[in-house]
């Protein structure tokens, strides 16, 4: 099925959504966030961690200004008593809530984001064996659990938007290939969706794949916590099949940053994998887990649940809104092209990928511009891109963005004038020419060779050595492009000439940063020792 740009919402090609939540009474409730205020309001006097006490006295009268007592109030520590210690707890009941409100077999709570998630799944499903497949466009956090868990990883690869620098998702063909092409059997495989800019795949079909490979499917669904709570939504991971489904609440669900969940399926491969991770949450987390988090996930899966009308709301704002985008005839948005692949099945309204070609600059500097010069903050950008996203729930006004990206056109357009004018003048004029470099970024390079495991590659002797040396050799980092943080070389990978191109011009982008990297401008890389 090919939908075209122009349209707002491109409807699912295929019945995909599972059944809405029916909330049950319970789930009105926040019960580990209803215990928290009740602790907090109880006046005790505090002769423990965390030293503010609770209060504003002293030392804490900064922090007390600055977040609010109140703040400080709930800042409660673990293992209390009508809170989390015992059994039947308000968090163990919290936790119950979660999982019955995504369909869940068992949820974990995350206070480490969804990075602690992808490393929880690295290490249990170690324990069903090292071979494993993964989308090669997985965030950093999997290969980090790849290295701890010390599991040998073959790669599928999501089909690429070359022109404008967008990985979408896998099929279950390229699946199939995948794993009978690894050299040992595989235990499971890690997949990716929705995307960074919001394409869906077909979790059925890809749980089907894996299930009859005796692998157990992990899903990072980082991007998709509101699947399933609409009609008009995609249905959650969670309920079709996959056996680990990870997913960030903070990122459109509503809670606080680094707040995140870890639902294990109800799946034949449950009962192995539930205390495998059980073990690998205790290695990943925190003694002193935040409880402002832990509330804040609480309180956003009984939002879910309950605010129907304000989803609804929300969704027909998204409508308008990717119909106002497409009605400026200079700018749309790419997700209505997105279900021309065989890899994508559906869209999340809610990510609006917008192409912004028109305005003359490439998406870096139009990220930082916006940012700079109008006070708005899109989420990432691409050379040809701009991608802006609206929590669920939420209905800003989209016009101030347009016309922002109107401003900027314009403000090109004049400059592309005066240049010429200066130009037919025999003037050298290079004043706008660094402004106006569209697409200035290489195309996203292909992986290197994996010469050996990344666990063996991160902890060989290693030596640091100029980027013009580096081509050839292995690398014992991961080094990933931020936004979107995926790596793109892993330790145990050939650095390519194109990588170190690719990198070093990401960390020199208005907006680019490189995780792992030893220096800043990639002038040099961790490499193993010949």
């Amino acid at each position: 099925m090919t939908v075209h740009h122009d349209s707002p919402m491109p409807p699912a090609p295929h019945s995909s959504v599972g059944p809405m939540p029916h909330p049950s009474d319970a789930q009105s409730r926040a019960p580990y966030a209803e215990a928290l205020a009740h602790a907090a309001d109880r006046n005790s006097l505090f002769l423990s961690t965390p030293g503010h006490g609770g209060t504003a006295d002293g030392i804490s009268a900064g922090q007390a200004e600055f977040f609010g007592e109140h703040t400080l109030s709930l800042d409660i520590p673990p293992l209390f008593d009508g809170i989390d210690l015992g059994s039947h707890t308000p968090k163990d009941e919290a936790l119950r809530l979660a999982a019955e409100a995504w369909g869940a077999r068992r949820t974990w709570f995350l206070t480490n984001g969804s990075s602690q998630g992808n490393r929880m799944a690295a290490l249990a499903v170690g324990t069903l064996g090292s071979g494993v497949v993964t989308q090669r466009s997985a965030h950093s956090s999997f290969i980090d659990g790849i290295v701890l868990a010390g599991l040998n990883p073959g790669f599928v690869y999501p089909n690429v938007d070359e022109v404008n620098g967008i990985a979408h998702g896998v099929t279950p063909d390229s699946l199939r290939r995948a794993i009978r092409n690894h050299p040992e059997p595989v235990t499971a495989v890690y997949l990716v969706t929705p995307s960074y800019f919001g394409a869906v795949a077909d979790v059925e079909s890809l749980a089907e794949v894996a299930h009859s490979a005796g692998a157990a499917l992990i899903v990072d669904a980082a991007w998709g916590a509101h699947f399933g709570f609409h009609p008009d939504l995609p249905a959650s991971p969670v309920t079709q099949g996959a056996d680990i489904v990870i997913m960030s609440t903070h990122k459109l669900a509503g809670s606080l940053t680094q707040s995140a969940l870890l639902h294990l399926g109800d799946t034949e491969l449950a009962a192995r994998l539930e205390p495998a991770l059980a073990r690998a949450f205790m290695m990943t987390s925190s003694t002193s887990e935040n409880a402002h988090l832990l509330a804040s996930i609480d309180l956003a899966r009984r939002e879910l649940m309950t605010s129907g009308e304000a989803i609804a709301e929300s969704l027909e704002n998204i409508r308008h809104v990717r119909a106002q985008i497409e009605a400026t005839d200079r700018y749309h948005l790419l997700s209505g092209e997105f279900l021309s692949h065989a890899d994508v099945v559906d869209i999340d309204p809610f990510r609006l990928p917008i192409d912004i070609t028109a305005t003359g600059l490439d998406g870096h500097t139009v990220r930082k511009r916006l940012a700079q010069d109008f006070d708005i903050f899109p989420e990432m950008s691409t050379a040809t891109t701009l991608v802006a996203l609206i929590g669920i729930g939420k209905s800003p006004d989209i016009s101030r963005l347009i016309d922002a990206l109107e401003t900027l056109r314009l403000e090109t357009v004049a400059t592309g004038d005066r240049d010429d004018r200066a130009a037919s003048a025999g003037i050298d004029s290079d004043s706008a020419t660094s402004s106006n470099a569209r697409g200035a970024l290489p195309p996203l390079p292909s992986a290197g060779r994996l010469a050996m495991l990344p666990r063996e590659a991160f902890f060989a002797d290693s030596e640091l050595v100029p980027a013009a040396e580096a081509v050839g050799r292995v690398s014992v980092s991961s080094l990933a492009a931020y936004p979107p943080g995926i790596p793109n070389v892993l330790p145990g990978e050939e650095i390519t000439a194109e990588t170190v191109d690719f990198l070093q011009a990401v960390a020199a982008s208005p907006s680019g940063h490189v995780r792992g990297a030893v220096d800043p401008e990639l002038g040099y890389f961790r490499v193993t020792k010949f």
